[in-house]
């Protein structure tokens, strides 16, 4: 395993509480933060610190995903469901599970699959243990829990067959993984993948690059880390500021960009809340859409 402390440009010095969720989508990083519900693009074309707001939303956002063949609407993992969100702002919701559960929840961090689906986890405000769920939207909205008994889930991240998903539990410090079922989506295991020791930090935001290794946003660590499929340890990158939150990988430049958060730092610096991005051998895989119909609940 390799350590390096190769300086990070910083891309946008938001001041943001909690920024999450970056996703490279045609030619734009896409990215929320989440307390603050606001959903940000930042484009190449527009030069470094120009993002531009695309959605303020009335709940917490945790992350996004393009609808096929829908420009400028998203599915968002947002408040305490599953919603579509249209160019104007509107949210159409198609579940909100988290409204049935015992302990004031929000939803946190999704992605889609490359079959199509949207997977999304929840945790309690609170942190409460075992409170917080994975969900999975197929392509009819139908939203389905496929795991509970989680504290904070964060992730996923899909290989590119989509066989394979690692999620976070970030609370338990824990990366597990599952097989996923292409046709299905049914999940088999989870088997643990890493497990962090307390003083490690906590893993968060997660992506695969296109050599099939994981990298991981450690939070509280100040730390990125990349681990082969067969959960070896790498390379561990340091971030200028203790809490990452995402990571993504530009599927067409050598560039991993990092979102922070200054929620929990008693001295933040312009790099706690901020995008930031550094060099790297690899490249990512395409950015996957929800695939999916138009279903939704009042």
């Amino acid at each position: 395993m390799t350590s390096t402390a190769v300086p990070m440009a910083l891309v946008v010095d938001g001041g943001y509480e909690l920024a999450e969720g970056g996703r490279w989508v045609e030619g734009r990083y896409v990215y929320v933060d989440i307390l603050s519900g606001r959903l940000f693009e930042l484009r190449d074309d527009t030069g470094p610190a120009a993002p531009r707001q695309l959605a303020r939303l009335d709940v917490p956002s945790g992350a996004v995903a393009p609808v096929d063949d829908r420009p400028d609407t998203w599915i968002a993992a947002a408040g305490t469901g599953i919603a579509l969100l249209t160019a104007d702002g509107t949210l159409e919701w198609l579940d909100r599970p988290e409204d049935r559960t015992p302990l004031p929840s929000r939803m946190n961090d999704g992605v889609a699959d490359p079959a199509g689906r949207f997977w999304a986890g929840s945790m309690a405000y609170d942190g409460t243990h075992g409170a917080g769920s994975l969900y999975r939207t197929d392509p009819d909205g139908t939203v389905v829990r496929v795991l509970d008994g989680l504290t904070i889930a964060n992730g996923p991240a899909f290989t590119a067959d989509g066989t394979t998903m690692y999620l976070a539990d970030s609370a338990a410090g824990t990366i597990l993984r599952c097989r996923v079922d292409p046709v299905s989506g049914g999940l088999s295991g989870p088997e643990t993948f890493a497990q962090l020791r307390g003083d490690e930090g906590s893993p968060d935001g997660m992506t695969v690059d296109d050599e099939g290794c994981l990298w991981v946003a450690i939070w509280g660590a100040g730390t990125v880390r990349r681990y082969h499929p067969d959960s070896r340890l790498l390379h561990t990158l340091t971030v200028p500021a203790p809490h990452p939150t995402s990571v993504c990988l530009d599927p067409s430049d050598n560039r991993l960009f990092v979102t922070t958060a200054r929620h929990g730092v008693k001295n933040p610096t312009a790099n706690s809340g901020a995008v930031l991005s550094v060099a790297v051998p690899v490249r990512g895989t395409p950015v996957c859409s929800w695939r999916g119909r138009r279903r939704t609940h009042p």
